[in-house]
């Protein structure tokens, strides 16, 4: 069975306060749109991502505490379906000063109940795993 869990971890060379605006921009991680810029995720809201390659995302936020702690709920693996906690997965990103600067950890979970097959879930890891690397790269383009 694949894991239900992805973790990854970055420094970054910006305080908290800097790089809160960047990753409380709503989807950042799965749009293609420069829409989101200057957004910012509320707690409870519901908005759709849209990726002109992988389609539309919806998503929630599902806790926000700037600038240490901010989730999100969202249709990954199924784009286009309503958000519902069994075809959905939790990001988790957390903020925690380190000397001068950020080290950022995302968290995302719940890969083992979507409601698919083990080989599409193995998939959805392996693109997700991959994605957050590259989210990552456009952050620390973004804050510098």
């Amino acid at each position: 069975m694949a894991d239900n869990r992805i973790e990854r971890e970055i420094m970054i060379a910006a305080t908290p306060e800097r790089v809160w605006p960047l990753v409380a921009e709503p989807g950042f991680w799965a749009t293609d749109s420069e829409s989101i810029r200057g957004t910012t995720a509320d707690e409870g809201t519901s908005f759709v991502a849209h990726h002109s390659e992988h389609g539309d995302f919806p998503m929630r936020v599902e806790k926000s505490d700037p600038p240490n702690f901010l989730s999100y709920r969202w249709v990954s693996a199924f784009p286009g379906e309503d958000l519902r906690e069994d075809n959905s997965t939790l990001i988790e990103f957390t903020l925690t000063p380190d000397g001068g600067g950020t080290r950022l950890r995302v968290v995302e979970t719940g890969f083992a109940t979507l409601p698919t097959s083990e080989e599409n879930r193995e998939n959805v890891i392996r693109d997700h795993t991959a994605g957050w690397a590259q989210c990552f790269d456009t952050l620390l383009s973004r804050v510098n």
